[in-house]
């Protein structure tokens, strides 16, 4: 497994945004309330990582070693994925799913301050140009929802923007901690971390474990394949063999997959000035790509 996340990671970072795009349609498709869904599809994914490293004895010496910065750090991690998520779930359910997608999409900025401020990283002048690109593509995106703001549309939209900005933290923070922790060891406690969160505020709350149709449940695994596995998880995978530079600024083009999954599970056509924040928002962040290197 690592020789092959080693040799295909930056292909499989690609795969992941796809998969991850889905998570938007879906999370407005599901009747259960945001803590549900974030409660759920991390409680069927911890399974998928606790039993192999529980069930190997060197993964799961690593795991009874973890200790000082590194399990520190991926607690911390851990919380901002909760935060990532819980803004994630409410903004799809309150603004049209390629305005939140695209305002998520802005989670290479958090990523770039940390990487200059914090690891010293010099970056150029064109990435920077690409970013302030995508800040202009994400003003005319949520911009227009001004004038829809008795509908909550901005609000949303908002609650977008912090997805974006706790997710860029968490994928900063995982880019050092991968170094030193083994992959499965790392997702595992960091989702952990997070699913434990959503459970002290699921019961905090008072929201309900079990009271949903049938169809929720379908579609919560769905999630959890697609976007718990398949996105979140394989990305920190990843990061053990490209930054999190690489890893968040391909998850700008998730808006792009977004919207065409909106269309196709919901129906949900996005309004011109959503396309063409899209466009301008993925378009800046591409030159950003092409124009910066890997640090790993």
């Amino acid at each position: 497994m690592e020789k092959f996340l080693s040799k295909n990671a930056k292909i499989l970072v690609i795969l992941a945004t796809i998969l991850g795009a889905l998570s938007g349609p879906l999370g407005r498709a599901i009747t259960a309330p945001s803590l549900a869904i974030g409660f759920w599809r991390q409680t069927l994914a911890i399974p998928f990582f606790a039993i192999p490293v529980l069930f190997n004895k060197e993964k799961r010496t690593q795991l009874l070693n973890l200790k000082g910065d590194s399990l520190k750090w991926t607690v911390v991690a851990g919380v901002f994925l909760f935060l990532h998520f819980t803004c994630w779930f409410n903004a799809v359910k309150m603004t049209n799913i390629s305005s939140a997608a695209v305002m998520a999409s802005l989670h290479p900025i958090a990523v770039i301050i940390i990487s200059i401020a914090i690891y010293k990283r010099k970056i150029g002048i064109k990435p920077i140009i690409g970013i302030m690109v995508a800040l202009v593509g994400a003003a005319i995106t949520a911009g227009f929802d001004y004038t829809q703001l008795t509908s909550g549309h901005f609000k949303g939209d908002i609650l977008g923007l912090l997805t974006g900005i706790f997710m860029g933290i968490y994928y900063a923070i995982g880019d050092r901690v991968r170094d030193k922790v083994e992959g499965s060891v790392y997702v595992l406690v960091l989702f952990f971390v997070s699913w434990s969160c959503f459970l002290v505020s699921m019961i905090a709350s008072g929201t309900s474990f079990f009271d949903y149709p049938a169809s929720d449940w379908g579609m919560l695994i769905l999630m959890t394949i697609a976007c718990q596995i398949g996105c979140h998880a394989l990305n920190n995978l990843c990061l053990g063999y490209t930054d999190s530079v690489y890893v968040s600024a391909w998850g700008t083009s998730e808006a792009v997959f977004s919207i065409i999954f909106a269309y196709l599970i919901l129906s949900q056509l996005p309004t011109k000035w959503g396309v063409m924040g899209c466009v301008i928002v993925i378009g800046g962040l591409l030159y950003y790509v092409f124009n910066s290197k890997d640090y790993k």
